[in-house]
């Protein structure tokens, strides 16, 4: 009998996201054995909450509602929201942004897909480097484009000759993600300036520009002193693609932006495909509320501190395990290598002992596991055990 679904979205339904399925686990698990005997790492879901003046901000917007407040607006977003946004921008990069670069979005994984949907055709490739996040596959796919995997190397950084192997003509973008989801890698300046040097002899010779597309909702979240480069200032034809999710610890009000470079040839012309999308695709806009909201919270995040504590308390216990672990410099995950070569049978064998990862195998990087650091202090203290129990089980 035929499918109720597309053949597309029933192969993505059968290979469904790794990440959700141990999430559904670990609520079944909790549910059986209570939740403090359950050691769940499987979903990068921010733990702390926003600054205090977040909610200041709303009571009084909700307080003081100005008329029309809640109507359409622009799908481009709110004016004074995207200005706001150019204005940090220029000061970071010292580039001319404005708000007629701008386009608030729900959420980074919005902002995604109207650049996608602006940029591709059918046939058209998007490349990014192993690991990436797991949804890149499916953003692609929804514009009849392919997502191609080039390999990083083995501290998770950018590899020019790996990119140069599979760069083609059908080359639309290449998507990168640092601070990286899931191995914490940030690319430094002279990875990002090779990079933009070798896309732009392919925009040469493939006779239309290479986007890079730079994935940055974990640009706040950063480590010992370490700095995020800004894409733009290396290379023209280039789209910040970002939320407020973790910076804020506002990840369920979807507020996103994307921003193309003032250098970017034909900008115009791509800002007004990119709000199109955001039209088309059903979000219309990003959420009017927290739009408001965002011009009176300059300077607020959250305290990385407590995330880079977080990493610090797990690092050295694992190591001294026997774990391989790369030290990531920003974001909330570790990505140590499986202490067998199956990834997916070691992430069985924590699950076994109600100890909840994600295999590096949805990662695209084999051989590797996931650990979402968003959890209190007293459960990594709780979870150590564990791990050193399963790493020796599966030694054995």
């Amino acid at each position: 009998m035929p499918s109720v679904v597309s053949d597309s979205v029933r192969r993505t339904l059968e290979g469904s996201s790794w990440i959700r399925k141990m999430f559904e686990e670990g609520a079944r698990l909790k549910g059986l054995h209570g939740e403090a005997n359950v050691f769940d790492f499987s979903l990068g879901n921010p733990i702390l909450d926003p600054p205090p003046a977040l909610h200041r901000a709303l009571i009084d917007l909700l307080s003081h509602p100005a008329p029309g407040m809640h109507r359409y607006i622009p799908n481009a977003g709110l004016p004074e929201a995207r200005a706001f946004v150019a204005a940090g921008l220029a000061t970071a990069t010292g580039l001319p942004y404005t708000a007629q670069q701008v386009v608030m979005t729900v959420g980074a994984a919005g902002a995604v897909n109207i650049v996608l949907k602006a940029m591709l055709n059918p046939g058209d490739e998007v490349v990014t480097f192993a690991p990436y996040f797991v949804e890149y596959d499916s953003y692609a796919a929804n514009f009849g484009g392919r997502l191609v995997r080039a390999e990083s190397d083995e501290q998770f950084q950018i590899d020019i000759p790996a990119l140069e192997r599979v760069l083609t003509p059908r080359t639309r973008a290449v998507l990168v993600n640092s601070p990286n989801n899931p191995s914490g890698a940030v690319y430094p300046l002279e990875r990002l300036k090779a990079l933009a040097e070798c896309l732009t002899a392919a925009s040469r010779r493939f006779g239309r520009p290479v986007y890079i597309i730079s994935d940055e909702p974990y640009r706040e979240l950063v480590f010992d002193g370490v700095t995020v480069p800004w894409v733009p200032t290396l290379y023209d034809h280039t789209i910040i693609v970002t939320s407020y999710s973790k910076d804020i610890g506002i990840p369920a009000e979807r507020l996103g932006y994307a921003a193309i470079s003032p250098r970017a040839a034909e900008w115009q012309l791509m800002m007004d495909g990119m709000v199109l999308a955001n039209r088309v695709l059903g979000f219309v806009n990003a959420p009017a509320l927290i739009q408001r909201a965002l011009p009176r919270l300059k300077g607020q995040k959250v305290d990385v501190s407590f995330y880079q504590a977080l990493r610090d308390r797990m690092l050295k216990p694992l190591r001294e395990m026997g774990y391989e672990v790369v030290t990531p410099q920003g974001a909330f995950y570790l990505f140590p290598k499986s202490p067998i070569a199956d990834d997916v049978a070691f992430v069985r064998a924590a699950q076994a002992e109600r100890l909840l990862l994600v295999p590096g195998s949805g990662f695209g990087r084999p051989g590797h596991f996931r650990i979402a650091l968003c959890v209190q202090p007293d459960v990594i203290d709780r979870a150590l055990p564990v791990f050193e129990k399963v790493i020796r089980q599966v030694r054995q």
